[in-house]
């Protein structure tokens, strides 16, 4: 079950009505409407993971929805990426065939760009630079976009902050 600030528990049909109210809102702005799906993890006596899908127009704001679960700890940095990683693909498969379930999601789903933002950059002082090729491929074999540190804002920013 996703939460929200804004409309409270939502199941992903729900999640998915909620982001075509506000695609329709928007609709009339000459800029791309991003969904972003994103995961980040923080360790405490367990792995805290969160999951997030946000949607934003460029100039006209945006709203997004998280889910947290709790997973015996993780310590090793790939594997914990890879769990990240693969917790995004589920959220987006599972997105994307919800949007394609109803023609009322047409316009959103052919007007929308799919991206899954990976908690990883490229800087030489990180354990995950290695790690991020292996990453993208994944997640462009599955159809989806790719972004990292530091355009990754729904993992290492919102999912970020709801992890600590």
């Amino acid at each position: 079950m996703f939460q929200s600030q804004t409309y409270g528990q939502q199941n992903m049909e729900g999640v998915a009505d909620k982001l075509k109210v506000f695609y329709d809102r928007t609709e009339g702005y000459d800029t791309p409407f991003q969904i972003t799906i994103g995961t980040d993890s923080q360790n405490f006596d367990r792995t805290k993971v969160v999951s997030v899908i946000a949607a934003h127009r460029e100039g006209h704001g945006g709203i997004f929805f998280y889910e947290v679960s709790n997973i015996p700890r993780i310590t090793n940095v790939a594997h914990k990426l890879t769990e990240e990683t693969s917790r995004s693909l589920t959220v987006a498969t599972e997105l994307a065939a919800t949007l394609e379930s109803d023609e009322k999601y047409d316009l959103l789903r052919d007007s929308s760009i799919i991206s899954i933002h990976i908690d990883a950059g490229w800087s030489d002082k990180g354990k995950t630079a290695e790690l991020i090729p292996n990453l993208v491929g994944w997640i462009r074999s599955c159809g989806y976009e790719a972004e990292v540190k530091p355009d990754s804002y729904a993992a290492s920013s919102i999912a970020d902050k709801i992890s600590k």
